[in-house]
Parts: C-alpha cells; sequence; structure tokens
C-alpha cells in the first residue's frame, strides 16, 4: 500500500468480469469512445463494443491480469497484462477514474504492474496507445517507456511503446 496526500493507495488484482471492476472498466471504455470520437456516448454504445470484442475477459490467468487500484477501499482504476509470449507482456486497459486524477494513482498501477509482470516471468512490457492519449504518452515516456515500430494489429493504435523490466 502507498500513501498519497489524501489516503492510501492499494493495488490487487481482481477478476475483470466482478461488478467492481466491470464499472470501472466500463468507465474506461466510455472514455475511450468519448475521446475518440469527440461526443459522449451511452450504455448502449459501451455494451455494443463491448459485445464486438472489447471486452477484458481475457485478463485473467494464464492468458493475463488485471490489477484494480483502491483508495479508501473504492475502486478509482485499473491496468491489465495481456500475454504476447513466454517473455512479453502487453500492458492495456490503464485508466483512472477522473476525478482521483492527479493525485499519484497511474504512476501506482503502472509500477504494480511492472512488479507483477517480472513476477509473471516477462522481461519486456509493450503497449499501444492513441494520438488523442496524450497524458498517457507522457506518462509511458516519464516511467522509461520508449516508442518502438509498430506491431499487432489494433488498428485504433498510433503510438508502440515498450520497457524493457530489470
Amino acid at each position: 500500500m502507498t500513501e498519497n496526500g489524501s489516503a492510501p493507495w492499494s493495488v490487487e488484482p481482481a477478476d475483470p468480469r466482478s461488478p467492481e471492476a466491470a464499472a470501472i472498466l466500463r468507465l474506461y471504455l466510455a472514455e475511450m469512445i468519448c475521446r475518440y470520437y469527440g461526443r459522449p456516448t451511452d450504455n448502449a454504445e459501451i455494451d455494443r463494443h463491448l459485445a464486438e470484442g472489447h471486452d477484458s475477459d481475457d485478463l485473467t490467468p494464464p492468458t493475463g491480469l488485471l490489477l484494480l487500484a483502491r483508495r479508501s477501499g473504492e475502486a478509482v482504476g485499473c491496468v491489465g497484462l495481456r500475454r504476447l509470449d513466454a517473455q512479453t507482456l502487453e500492458l492495456t486497459r490503464m485508466f483512472v477514474r477522473p476525478d482521483t486524477r492527479g493525485d499519484g494513482a497511474a504512476a501506482e498501477l503502472l509500477s504494480s504492474a511492472e512488479v507483477a509482470a517480472r513476477e509473471l516471468g516477462a522481461r519486456t512490457i509493450r503497449l499501444t496507445t492513441r494520438e488523442d492519449l496524450v497524458e498517457a504518452r507522457a506518462l509511458y515516456a516519464k516511467h522509461g517507456y520508449a516508442e518502438i515500430p509498430p506491431y499487432g494489429d489494433d488498428p485504433l493504435a498510433d503510438h508502440w511503446f515498450e520497457k524493457k523490466l530489470d
């Protein structure tokens, strides 16, 4: 557990299908839709995206892991790890609720994901992100992630990052 200015953080694994994790993941997806299209979304659109394969069901062992950040017991963010190969994990679903941004949750989630990746035997973390996610790109660069050539087939990806784990 990490102390910040207002309350202690905790970061723990969670089942993406649990009500608490599903709620945070819906908030993540809602923000991604709104930012991508530049307009509000609704539950029907979020449900459609989930039905089209934008769910997080693979973020469970052995294919992945979902971590939830909590402050005062309440879920405020998430990050996922998805196995790409025996030594490479992909960081995905990085999200912090807007009302708790700026308090260190993103850095705590990223650090916890790196620890978990090492424990899972990874030597490298990769990720994709979009042009409009300026804050995310700055966070990754600040924490030692370097831009790399494209990998995978994500049609929404504009930037690809990688970090070698010690």
